[in-house]
C-alpha cells in the first residue's frame, strides 16, 4: 500500500508530490466583494508550504447570489483574477497543485450575504426559497464554465466542482429538494443533468491537462446513497474528470440508512471501480495512522481539514512520524494565530463546540 509521502500521477500526466491534500475549509476571511484578503493568502500559502501536495480554495462562489458565507472568496468577476493569480502562483511555487473549488449555495445562501431571495432548483418554502427559471439554470451552468475558465487564466492547476453538503447542485441532484418538470428534475439522470453538463463543459473548454474533480457527499439534504453510488459511476464512465473527493463526515462510520449498514461508509465506496479516476475522501482523518488507514483501504490521497487547521506542516510530521497527533483541543487562540488563523477565522472556529480556549 501506499506511503502518505509518494506521489500520485494523475491521468493526464499532473503529478501530485505526496498524498495530502487540503480540504476546502470555510475560514470568512476573505472581502465582502469576494476579492482575495492578504489574511486568507496567507492561511493556503501556510498550507502549501507546510507540504500538502494539493492545496485547494474554500469553496469559491460562482454568482454573487451564490454566497455562502460572509467572507467568501469569489471567482465570479473578472475583478477578482489578481488575487486569484497571485494565490494559485504562491501554492505552486511552493511545489503544491492549485486547485479552487467551485461553488453556489443556492438555498443555502443567507439573504442579508445576497439581499434578495436565495435560489434553488425548485421552490422551497421553508428557506424562501424559489426555484430557478430553465434560462436561470442554463446561466448558472455557464457561470460554472466561466468560473473554471477564469481560474485556468489565473494559472490554478485545476478546479473541482462542489456537487455536495446540501448546496446548489446537491439541490438539483435529491429528489426531496428538486420538483423540476423539465430535463432536469425527475429522474436521477435528469437530476444529475446540471452537474454533467457542467463537468462536460469545462473539459471541453480547459482541455486535457487541466486537473478536473467533483465532490460529492452520500448523506443528509435527501441523498440517497445508492444514487451517489450511481452518480459516481457514471461520472467515473461516461464524464471525463480525474478526481472524485467524497465528503463523508466520518470515514469509519456506518451509513445511516439501515439497508446499507453491511459494512461502512468508506468501503461502499471504496469498492466501486475508479478505473483511472483518482479517489480522495474526507471525514475526521486526523492523525497519522488515520491517513496511513485510509489509503490502505484504496484511498489514494486524503482530504484533510481539522488537522490542518491545528497544523499548517501535518503533511510534514506525518512523514516523519507516522505515529503523529494532533494537538489535542481545545487549543489556545495563540496556537491558532501562530498556525496562520486571522481574527475573523479564529472567530469562526470559535462556532465549532470544544475547538478553541475560552478566554
Amino acid at each position: 500500500m501506499p506511503q502518505p509521502s509518494t506521489p500520485v500521477t494523475f491521468r493526464n500526466d499532473v503529478r501530485m508530490p505526496n498524498r495530502f491534500m487540503l480540504a476546502p475549509l470555510t475560514n470568512t476571511q476573505s472581502h465582502d466583494d469576494g476579492k482575495l484578503s492578504d489574511e486568507e493568502y496567507h492561511w493556503l500559502t501556510m498550507r502549501a508550504e507546510g507540504g500538502f501536495g494539493l492545496t485547494m480554495t474554500c469553496a469559491s462562489h460562482v454568482q454573487f447570489i451564490g454566497k455562502g458565507f460572509p467572507g467568501q472568496l469569489g471567482i465570479y468577476d473578472d475583478e477578482h483574477i489578481e488575487g486569484h493569480q497571485r494565490l494559485a502562483t504562491t501554492i505552486k511555487a511552493n511545489g503544491s497543485l492549485a486547485i479552487i473549488q467551485l461553488h453556489h449555495a443556492g438555498m443555502r445562501s443567507p439573504e442579508d450575504q445576497i439581499d434578495q431571495q436565495p435560489v434553488s432548483a425548485s421552490d422551497v418554502e421553508k428557506y424562501n426559497t424559489r426555484g430557478l427559471s430553465l434560462d436561470e439554470v442554463h446561466q448558472l451552468r455557464d457561470d460554472f464554465i466561466a468560473a473554471a475558465v477564469r481560474a485556468q487564466k489565473c494559472g490554478y492547476s485545476g478546479v473541482e466542482v462542489h456537487g455536495a453538503h446540501g448546496y446548489i447542485l446537491t439541490q438539483f441532484l435529491s429528489a426531496d429538494i428538486n420538483k423540476r418538470a423539465d430535463e432536469y428534475g425527475g429522474n436521477l439522470l435528469n437530476r444529475a443533468r446540471l452537474l454533467f453538463e457542467i463537468v462536460d463543459a469545462i473539459r471541453a473548454t480547459c482541455g486535457r491537462n487541466f486537473l478536473l474533480g467533483v465532490r460529492l457527499s452520500p448523506e443528509r439534504f435527501g441523498m440517497q446513497l445508492s444514487e451517489v453510488k450511481t452518480v459516481c459511476k457514471l461520472l467515473i464512465d461516461n464524464h471525463d474528470i480525474d478526481f472524485l473527493d467524497l465528503s463523508l463526515w466520518d470515514v469509519f462510520k456506518q451509513p445511516e440508512e439501515e439497508a446499507h449498514k453491511n459494512k461502512s461508509l468508506l468501503q461502499h465506496f471504496t469498492e466501486i471501480d475508479y478505473k483511472d479516476v483518482k479517489l480522495t475522501v474526507a471525514g475526521k482523518i486526523n492523525t497519522g495512522k488515520d491517513v496511513q488507514a485510509v489509503l490502505d483501504a484504496g484511498v489514494d490521497f486524503v482530504a484533510i481539514g481539522r488537522s490542518a487547521i491545528l497544523h499548517h506542516d501535518f503533511p510534514k510530521q506525518v512523514s516523519a512520524n507516522a505515529d503523529f497527533e494532533p494537538a489535542q483541543l481545545p487549543v489556545s487562540q495563540a496556537h491558532l494565530a501562530k498556525e496562520g488563523l486571522s481574527e475573523k477565522f479564529l472567530t469562526y472556529m470559535k462556532g465549532w463546540e470544544g475547538f478553541v480556549k475560552e478566554g
